[in-house]
């Protein structure tokens, strides 16, 4: 069995040499049709387009992405050909959601936001949304849901979750962050969801954060906004153009980091579970065990803060030091863990 791997996924290796005899990590923007031709399982991230193009001709019948996100997935191409996908959702809900917390707090500590005064809205409330929720309502905030098909998908149902259209956060917020996939057709389309007239329709000047995909916020206008005052500042983990970024925007944003929001050790290693479990079922092998995430070094030092185990701030300066190394920065990402 050949199973072709993005070589930057981390912690993964030992159990897939003990499932296939023949394992091939490449770079995963530079996995090519003759790269999986003779595969038989394809695991990837982000940066690996699968579709036609790669995939035609090939004996591959698997195809997993270690990532919540599957955009880059073509999965009509994959009905059509019977190839079997799977994505990993809410692998790293809980890392997005350390990262939120810690840019509150920074929020809070460096531009004097008063999290138990002041409203988030939060757009999208999945996986990783309903985790920033709870954060949220923990640290005192007034939180503000919106989320069209899941509130249409509940209708029948009842749930703890209050719903509002997107005006109430436009209006009320004081804080609004997305998480949501991205979408260009459909009723929910979310591509450009953050444009030129969400922005002009803000009321009390909020802070906006995006760690869903570049696309969700048009960053021109986010520029605009921000140098005409209507947004008071921002923080992306994610922007349009990867790894080539709006290097206004990147200078101007309180926070700018290299789509690493959920990084740590322990949203990988869920992922790379998640995918393990789901070739051993599809193949029908037998279970290696799952992965546990790394130790912190034994000198790490805890005071009670979650700025301790994480700072955003420290990701961000290295990104505005050099933004050419966007990719080298994401690729070979610090431990990092969620808990001690």
């Amino acid at each position: 069995m050949k199973i072709v791997v993005d070589d930057k996924i981390p912690y993964i290796r030992e159990k897939l040499a003990i499932l296939a005899d023949n394992v091939v990590y490449l770079r995963g923007s530079e996995i090519k049709a003759d790269d999986v031709r003779d595969a038989d399982a394809l695991i990837v991230r982000t940066r690996t387009r699968c579709d036609e193009q790669l995939l035609a001709g090939s004996r591959v019948q698997f195809v997993a992405t270690a990532t919540i996100g599957f955009d880059h997935i073509d999965t009509n191409y994959m009905a059509h050909s019977g190839i079997y996908w799977t994505n990993c959702p809410g692998c790293n809900a809980g890392s997005v959601a350390q990262y939120l917390e810690c840019s509150l707090l920074l929020l809070q500590q460096q531009k004097g936001l008063d999290l138990q005064r002041a409203t988030i809205g939060i757009v999208g409330c999945g996986h990783v949304g309903s985790k920033v929720k709870a954060v949220a309502e923990r640290m005192g905030m007034r939180v503000l849901v919106c989320d069209p098909p899941l509130e249409q998908a509940i209708t029948h149902h009842s749930s703890p979750t209050t719903f509002v259209p997107l005006d109430v956060i436009e209006r009320e917020a004081d804080v609004i962050t997305f998480h949501v996939p991205l979408s260009r057709e459909g009723q929910y389309a979310t591509w450009h969801l953050g444009n030129a007239d969400f922005f002009h329709h803000l009321s009390r000047v909020p802070y906006i954060i995006n760690t869903s995909r570049g696309g969700v916020v048009d960053n021109a206008a986010l520029l605009q906004a921000l140098e005409e005052g209507r947004v008071r500042d921002a923080i992306l983990d994610v922007w349009e153009g990867e790894p080539n970024l709006n290097l206004d925007l990147l200078n101007r944003v309180f926070i700018g980091t290299p789509h690493i929001a959920g990084y740590s050790a322990d949203g990988k290693v869920n992922a790379d579970n998640m995918v393990i479990d789901a070739l051993c079922q599809h193949f029908g092998l037998s279970h290696p065990g799952h992965i546990l995430p790394p130790s912190l070094p034994a000198d790490f030092k805890y005071t009670g803060s979650a700025l301790d185990l994480y700072n955003p701030l420290i990701d961000s300066e290295k990104l505005k030091n050099d933004p050419s190394k966007f990719e080298l920065l994401r690729n070979n990402y610090p431990l990092r863990r969620e808990k001690l």
